[in-house]
């Protein structure tokens, strides 16, 4: 059985008690990030027309700046959380990755996000695109109302010139806003602003943003936790410990129950299921976690579908509880340079200083447990995710990306990737007895539909969807080809 875990940290790496922390990136716009519904019927009756200008008008830059303002032309109101905007580009490598910011909106950037694809039918002019979106926080437009500006830019993220004079949607003479058809405007799903390079319309049923399967077909690792119960001799044959070892992090004195890791049926479907409970004291908290035996886990793509929980199960609720989806491998001396890992932890009553429901991702270069010194990079949102969740990282040469439900959460910089393969993790565990203080039995569930990785290959969201589904299809419940080491 590992010990691994035995090095995580049983002090958070984020708020005040961090003694190191290089860098911070929180979530733009870190209210809610569920949309807000749209019906098909006012959607259709809506439209939108995009303005755009150009605050860098060279062929080539150090960063494209290319600058929006959004209207709605319809006759009812609209949420911008359901407007997307494409401008479209050519790459200036195939290697090449790009890296998107807000310099200042009418609105606020925190309200806006910019994530970018790649065409499923390159064009002389454009085999890339930018993808511009709202949070629930920019609001909604008025009939004949307009976003105001929103200064944008990207860059390459190695910061060498770019080309844009062969980019599709770039205008060098477009220095004042002008309505501009070459970029493409989505309202609830429906194009209704714009003209794609030719092939490529957002909602074509084609298109890399729908479900299709991945180019390439890295090495993959995939599980949807078809398991009868913690001793099922297929859940070690298939590389996974489910976890009885003493250690941190949490409650001094809780133990680690397999027993507590169960596999239910929910309408058809097997989902993982992690208990942890307590009735008030360290002897009486049972912590849970699975986790693969090897480390052989490196750049590429994570995902797992998990629902964490706001309420516990039964008994009463406060208890400074954390739900996680993770990698990381062993800390080999504090302040160890080639240690990583890479965090989804889910607080749903507060904790580590925090009030009450946030969920962090971190991106974790070193640590010394004692005394503590962090260094990290984090991202965050105070909201409930209570609920199913689609939680993907990508991980490459560059940066580490974090998405939650299709949304970009936050990209982590360059200097906290991995040196070494890691483990794949899930647990639920307590920090403290501090939230809840009573002696009554209480009892807090987490479960995982799947987990898929893919070695040294970087899925969209949607790609992931399309890849899980086609398992699924071919009724396949577990592969792993990824090799050791």
């Amino acid at each position: 059985m590992s010990t691994r875990p035995d090095a995580r940290p049983t002090t958070h790496p984020v708020g005040l008690r961090t003694r190191v922390v290089l860098a911070l990136t929180a979530l733009a716009g870190s209210a809610a990030l569920a949309t807000l519904p749209v019906t098909t019927a006012s959607a259709a009756a809506d439209g939108v027309a995009v303005q755009y200008r150009t605050s860098a008008s060279g062929a080539t830059a150090d960063q494209s700046e290319p600058w929006f303002k959004v209207r709605n032309t319809g006759s009812g109101t609209i949420q911008l959380s359901q407007v997307k905007i494409r401008y479209y580009f050519k790459a200036d490598s195939a290697n090449a990755s790009y890296r998107f910011a807000c310099s200042w909106a009418v609105r606020g950037c925190a309200g806006i996000t910019g994530t970018f694809g790649t065409l499923a039918h390159p064009t002389a002019t454009a085999d890339r695109y930018l993808e511009i979106g709202f949070t629930p926080a920019a609001g909604t437009l008025a009939p004949g109302a307009d976003t105001g500006d929103m200064q944008l830019r990207f860059h390459q993220s190695t910061w060498q010139t770019l080309r844009q004079s062969d980019d599709y949607s770039f205008g060098a003479t477009q220095t004042s806003y002008a309505d501009w058809t070459k970029v493409t405007a989505q309202l609830a799903g429906t194009t209704v602003w714009g003209t794609a390079p030719e092939g490529n319309d957002p909602t074509d049923p084609t298109d890399p943003t729908d479900p299709t399967d991945p180019p390439g077909g890295g090495q993959a690792l995939f599980d949807d936790f078809s398991y009868t119960g913690h001793t099922d001799p297929a859940i070690s044959a298939h590389g996974w410990s489910v976890r009885s070892n003493s250690g941190g992090p949490g409650v001094p004195g809780a133990t680690w129950d397999p027993s507590k890791v169960t596999f239910v049926n929910q309408s058809g479907n097997t989902v993982m299921n992690l208990e942890t409970s307590t009735a008030g004291t360290g002897g009486t908290t049972r912590h849970t976690e699975v986790l693969t035996q090897a480390m052989k886990f490196r750049n590429g793509t994570y995902a797992a579908r998990v629902k964490f929980s706001d309420a516990p199960r039964s008994g009463p609720d406060g208890d400074h509880i954390v739900q996680t989806f993770f990698t990381i491998n062993d800390l080999k001396a504090p302040m160890a340079d080639d240690y990583a890992e890479y965090d989804f932890e889910y607080l749903p009553n507060g904790g580590w200083g925090e009030p009450a429901n946030i969920l962090y991702t971190t991106s974790w270069e070193t640590y010394n447990p004692d005394p503590w010194q962090a260094v990290n990079q984090h991202s965050e949102s105070r909201t409930s995710f209570a609920g199913w969740h689609d939680l993907v990282v990508t991980i490459d040469n560059n940066a580490i990306t974090y998405y939650v439900d299709g949304r970009h959460f936050g990209t982590h910089d360059a200097a906290y990737l991995p040196e070494r393969p890691m483990s794949i993790n899930f647990n639920q565990w307590l920090i403290d007895l501090n939230g809840q203080t009573s002696t009554t039995p209480r009892a807090y569930d987490q479960q995982v539909d799947y987990v898929l990785h893919i070695k040294d290959q970087v899925l969209t969201p949607a790609q992931v969807a399309a890849k899980v589904a086609a398992y699924r299809g071919a009724g396949t419940s577990f592969v792993d080809e990824v090799p050791a080491g």
